[in-house]
């Protein structure tokens, strides 16, 4: 079974085909267009059979899947006889109203995606503009939407629930938890790392948007984000945890609508809200030539990093590993170092040297640090591959 595992920008368009009937699940293809809808889109292909880039007019996803599909079958790179091969597009979709799980797209997953729009405004309009526009043109192809929302449901109701009325709650008004395909492939890869399965895992997945989840024996047990992907840590551009008392004041003294104020804080905040880049190598360069305003950006990121760490050690009594996932995570051993200093008492302990560099995947702590501390490289399309595939088999509208 051939999946192709789609991510949708406004004007993007990246892909990987993953073959789940092989045993390896190995990427044939993977490949990008950028500048959809532009004067000219830059087109790059790599498959097991070579590689192309050209510049070309895209006018729209539509366009951009079908020259997926020709690259795909072309005749001197592509990996598939026929497009028809194609079993299904999968997208790591992200939020839903009170809908979750895995879903053939129809009307009813669309409509609770543009339902919250306003909840997850970067990624919801540009995957159902996409994706009616896709089912409308590909009748034949199944589209299917990982929600990644659906690996928190097993989160207690607890650990779900604002205190709010209970009829708010009805509404969807809750802790969803996002980035679930990267905290659910950390759940898989670390337990054969480790050759157990009963353990406590501390996923953090640190990189353009950031979010700390605790995994007992495989399942999601809390998570740092919460009805929205702007919740949470601070990300690049997005503000994290924000108390919204502080809007009555703003409202009043900046004189701006509350849609300007929403828009600030979902797109000019966050690290680069406080320092004026949002990408962490930026930031650490700036910190190291001493501009203070970049040195505390890292320190903010770090406190809250660090303050849900706390948190989730005690709600996991303790735990076996910590495991840094994303671009961040994966590439610098500042943030490493920052969020792990000073908790010798939690039997958590760095190797300096191991966390200055090796490979991509690597334990970093300590032979006598009581909890392994490990990057752990994500795999979130393969997850959503994976998931594609599980549906597509049952031959059922959705699973949980």
């Amino acid at each position: 079974m051939k999946i192709l595992v789609a991510n949708l920008g406004s004007t993007s368009f990246k892909y990987r085909l993953f073959d789940v009937s092989d045993p390896a699940e190995p990427v044939l293809a993977r490949g990008a267009i950028e500048r959809i809808g532009g004067p000219m889109a830059r087109v790059v292909v790599k498959s097991t059979r070579g590689e192309r880039e050209m510049d070309r007019p895209i006018a729209d996803h539509g366009d951009a899947v079908q020259l997926c599909l020709d690259q795909l079958t072309d005749p001197d790179i592509g990996v598939l006889a026929d497009p028809g091969d194609v079993a299904g597009i999968g997208f790591k979709a992200v939020h839903a109203r009170n809908l979750t799980g895995v879903h053939r797209v129809d009307d009813h997953v669309l409509e609770a995606m543009e339902a919250f729009a306003d909840v997850a405004p970067a990624h919801n309009p540009p995957y159902t503009k996409a994706m009616r526009m896709l089912r409308d043109r590909f009748a034949n192809l199944p589209l299917v939407a990982a929600f990644e929302t659906g690996f928190h449901r097993t989160i207690p109701e607890a650990n779900q629930r604002y205190a709010i009325p209970e009829a708010w709650t009805q509404l969807g008004i809750r802790r969803w938890g996002f980035h679930g395909a990267s905290h659910r492939y950390i759940s898989w890869r670390v337990p054969e790392l480790l050759g157990r399965a009963d353990i406590k895992i501390i996923s953090c997945h640190l990189g353009g948007s950031s979010s700390l989840a605790a995994i007992r024996n495989g399942r999601s047990v809390a998570c740092s984000l919460g009805m929205s992907p702007q919740s949470g840590l601070p990300h690049n551009n997005r503000v994290g945890d924000f108390d919204v008392f502080a809007l009555p004041v703003l409202l009043r003294e900046t004189g701006k609508s509350l849609e300007e104020i929403l828009d600030i804080l979902a797109n000019r905040s966050g690290l680069e809200g406080q320092c004026s880049a949002r990408d962490l190598r930026d930031i650490e360069s700036a910190a190291a030539a001493g501009e203070s305003r970049a040195e505390l950006a890292i320190e903010v990121f770090l406190a809250s990093i660090r303050h849900y760490l706390g948190a989730f050690l005690l709600e996991l009594g303790g735990a076996d590993v910590i495991a840094f996932t994303g671009g961040i995570s994966e590439n610098s051993a500042r943030i490493r170092s920052g969020v792990c200093r000073d908790l010798g008492w939690f039997g958590i302990a760095l190797d300096p040297r191991q966390n200055a560099s090796g490979p991509a995947e690597r334990l970093v702590s300590t032979s006598g640090s009581r909890v392994q501390v490990w990057t752990v490289p994500t795999n979130e399309e393969l997850v959503v591959a994976r998931q594609c595939r599980t549906l597509l088999d049952s031959g059922k509208q959705s699973m949980m």
